[in-house]
């Protein structure tokens, strides 16, 4: 629940999307959170964060994709942002709620430390032989927990979309999370973990 990628992914997708979009971008981060959930309880996860070069690859694959996001973010705040037409023309499309939806997923498994926590986590749960009932009821609450912080989020930013269409506040969003995000992905590149 902390505020970190994920959160400034759906934050900066509700805003843009609306909560259609946003719930989407949600659901993509559930359906990542699930599937790191599956690979760490089968051990996949342990044996991807053991072979450095595989871990790195993510790593530095996953840095670039933030730093990406991040500069789409920066480039449309020194353009001046859409304004109220421009989010008009994606709200409730199903390509803006499949944007959201890859967005969300995409930023989830190309986050190495997701990774490290699954890795760290799930197999404390499970015990030495776990049941594959046991490993898939585990990672669905893990996915369920998320999505519904995730899905709460998008509905309050969604809520508050009117003020996200104004070209000032817009500006200064695009600047904060493009910046956030080109933070987060260099962080992610130079860390150790």
């Amino acid at each position: 629940m902390n505020p970190g990628l994920d959160f400034t992914i759906v934050v900066r997708q509700s805003a843009l999307l609306g909560r259609r979009g946003g719930m989407a971008t949600a659901l993509g981060i559930g359906a990542g959170v699930f599937l790191w959930a599956c690979v760490a309880a089968t051990g996949a996860a342990a044996l991807i964060a053991a072979s450095a070069t595989v871990f790195m690859v993510i790593k530095l694959v996953g840095a670039a994709y933030l730093i990406w996001l991040g500069a789409r973010a920066l480039r449309s705040a020194i353009k001046g942002g859409g304004g109220a037409g421009v989010l008009a023309e994606i709200d409730g499309s199903a390509a803006s709620a499949w944007v959201g939806f890859r967005r969300g997923l995409l930023t989830n498994l190309l986050n190495p430390k997701v990774i490290v926590f699954y890795v760290a986590l799930m197999p404390q749960f499970l015990g030495d032989a776990p049941a594959f009932g046991a490993t898939l009821l585990l990672s669905a609450i893990a996915a369920g927990v998320c999505l519904v912080w995730f899905v709460l989020v998008a509905n309050v930013v969604g809520a508050l979309r009117r003020l996200f269409t104004r070209r000032a506040v817009r500006r200064s969003m695009d600047a904060v999370t493009g910046t956030a995000l080109v933070a987060l992905g260099v962080g992610v590149a130079v860390s150790r973990s």
